[in-house]
C-alpha cells in the first residue's frame, strides 16, 4: 500500500472494523473555471465509455474559482473560463459544482462584492445537482446561509487543522455537509476509525498534496493568498522548503507520509467507511491533471486510450 510503514500497516489491521465497506468513492476535482475545455472532453469519456475507469469511482465535484475573485483563496484562481461556461458543463452531466471562497480575512465591507454574489446566484440553481462552497470565514459564511440558502458548505483545508479533537469539533458543525482535514491527518488511522458512521460520511481527504509534511507556514502562504484576492500589495509568500523551486512534481507528492494512493483508497479508507477524496491540482496545468485522473480513476489497460483521446484533440491546450 503506497505510503504505508510497516508499523502503520500493522497499526490499520490492527483496528479495522466491521462496519459496512463503502461501495463508492467520489472525487472532488480542480478547475471549475480553469479547465472547462478539458473537462469537456474528459467527461465525454467518462460517462460515454465507462469501461475504461474503475466502476468503484465517480465524479463528486468540480470545484474553483475564477480569477481576481475577491473571496477566492487556497490557491490564487487563474480560470478565465466564463462562469456561464462553467455552470452549463456542469449541468449537462449533473456534476456538482463548488465555489472556493476560502478567503481567510473577509470583512463586512467585502460581503457584497458583486461579481461573487453573481456567482452564488447563477450556481444557487444550477441544473439537478446540489452545489456547493469551500469556505473558511464564518462572517462569509453567515452572509451566504442567509441570501443563497440552497448552496451547501465544505469546510476548507485551509483552516490547517491539525488537531485531531479541533478536527472532531468541526465536524459536529452542522453546516458543514464535508470537512477536509489538514493532509497531516490522512494517515491517523486509529482516530480515523473511532469516528462513528456519520462522522466518516463528512470526512473528505486531500489526497496528493506535494507540501512538505513538516512545513509550519502552511497557514501564512494561505493568508498570503488572501490578501493578494483582497487586492493588498504584499509581497509573495517564499516557501522555506529545501525542494520548493521544483514545484508540484506528482512523483514527489507519492512520497509524502500524506499521500493517499489509489491502493489506500480501495484496501484501507473505504473499508473503514471514507468516500470522499479530494485531489488538488487548480494551479497546474491540463496536462498534470490528467494525469491524476488516470492514476485515480483509470484502469490501467484503457490508460493509452485515455492519454490519446485527450492529447489528439487539436482544440485542447494541455501545457
Amino acid at each position: 500500500m503506497v505510503g504505508l510503514s510497516d508499523e502503520t500497516d500493522q497499526q490499520y489491521n490492527q483496528i479495522m472494523t466491521n462496519e459496512k465497506i463503502i461501495k463508492k468513492a467520489y472525487f472532488h476535482l480542480p478547475g471549475l473555471f480553469e479547465f472547462c475545455g478539458f473537462y469537456r472532453k474528459f467527461f465525454s469519456l467518462f460517462y460515454g465509455h465507462r469501461e475504461y475507469f474503475y466502476d468503484w469511482c465517480e465524479i463528486g465535484s468540480v470545484y474553483g474559482s475564477p480569477a481576481e475573485c475577491l473571496w477566492g483563496g487556497g490557491r490564487a484562481g487563474f480560470g478565465e473560463d466564463t462562469a456561464e461556461e462553467a455552470a452549463k458543463l456542469l449541468s449537462e452531466y449533473g456534476i456538482s459544482a463548488r465555489l472556493t471562497f476560502s478567503n481567510s480575512l473577509l470583512e463586512i465591507k467585502h460581503l457584497k462584492d458583486r461579481k461573487c454574489n453573481e456567482l452564488c446566484a447563477m450556481f444557487e440553481h444550477n441544473g439537478e445537482a446540489e452545489n456547493g462552497v469551500i469556505i473558511y470565514s464564518n462572517l462569509l459564511l453567515e452572509y451566504i446561509r442567509e441570501k443563497y440558502p440552497d448552496l451547501y458548505f465544505v469546510s476548507s483545508t485551509t483552516k490547517v487543522i491539525t488537531d485531531f479533537e479541533d478536527f472532531k469539533k468541526e465536524l459536529a458543525r452542522d453546516e458543514f455537509r464535508f470537512v477536509v482535514p489538514d493532509f497531516r491527518l490522512n494517515k491517523r488511522f486509529e482516530e480515523l476509525d473511532s469516528l462513528n458512521s456519520s462522522e466518516k460520511r463528512k470526512v473528505e481527504f486531500l489526497c496528493n498534496e506535494c507540501c512538505s509534511f513538516g512545513c509550519a507556514d502552511r497557514k501564512a502562504c494561505y493568508e498570503n493568498v488572501s490578501r493578494k484576492m483582497l487586492g493588498e500589495d504584499c509581497e509573495d509568500h517564499i516557501c522555506r522548503a529545501s525542494d520548493a523551486s521544483d514545484g508540484y512534481v506528482f512523483s514527489k507528492a507519492m512520497e509524502n507520509p500524506g499521500f493517499i494512493g489509489i491502493n489506500d483508497i480501495t484496501d484501507i479508507y473505504m473499508p473503514m467507511g471514507f468516500s470522499e477524496f479530494k485531489i488538488e491540482g487548480r494551479s497546474l496545468g491540463s496536462a498534470m491533471i490528467l494525469e491524476f485522473l488516470i492514476y485515480y480513476m483509470t484502469k490501467p489497460e484503457y490508460a493509452l486510450k485515455v492519454r490519446e483521446n485527450i492529447y489528439l484533440d487539436s482544440s485542447l491546450d494541455l501545457f
